[in-house]
């Protein structure tokens, strides 16, 4: 009995230090996803989101939708940075380094959920923000975040079709989930 006791002490505390573990490095993260989507032939979709941000869980929503999740994961690894936890209970939930990467790519300002879409080499091809036409990545912008409204679907579609082999009927199903966002 003594021997049951003390296995289960030892699996409790092991579980505890797991669960207390930091969250990986937005270096790491991005490594990780950048091995992957060069194994996969995919691109890599970084979202900067919050624990306590509505517009952040409703892309994660629209993405994850049955209509829509297989076009996103046969496209892109999909990871999230968590950063912006104003609660000193959910500061540890951010990854190192992630203000900085965002900061990088001219995000720090803009609010969340912000995006960045690379290729498997590292190199950015996209944001969400909406520029006006011949603007560069570091121009300034309007963050789409979740897209909801027409231009925000219109510029997140130009995005998919310049990022990804999407089929007009795929277009069709992202616009009408994401337009569910605005309601």
């Amino acid at each position: 009995m003594r021997f049951f006791v003390l296995l289960s002490l030892l699996v409790l505390k092991l579980n505890l230090s797991i669960a207390q573990q930091a969250p990986l490095s937005a270096d790491e993260v991005m490594k990780n996803a950048l091995r992957a989507a060069a194994i996969e032939n995919k691109k890599v979709f970084i979202i900067f989101h919050a624990s306590w941000c509505g517009w952040c869980r409703k892309m994660d929503s629209s993405m994850n939708d049955r209509s829509c999740k297989q076009f996103f994961e046969d496209n892109y690894v999909i990871r999230h940075l968590d950063v912006d936890e104003f609660s000193d209970d959910k500061k540890a939930l951010q990854n190192p380094g992630a203000n900085e990467l965002r900061s990088r790519y001219y995000g720090d300002s803009v609010g969340i959920p912000f995006w960045l879409i690379f290729d498997k080499e590292g190199n950015l091809l996209a944001d969400s923000k909406l520029r006006s036409v011949g603007s560069g990545l570091e121009a300034k912008g309007d963050n789409v975040g979740c897209p909801a409204e027409e231009t925000e679907i219109r510029y997140f579609i130009k995005v998919l079709r310049e990022t990804s082999r999407i089929s007009p009927q795929q277009e069709d199903m992202i616009v009408k989930r994401f337009r569910l966002n605005k309601e």
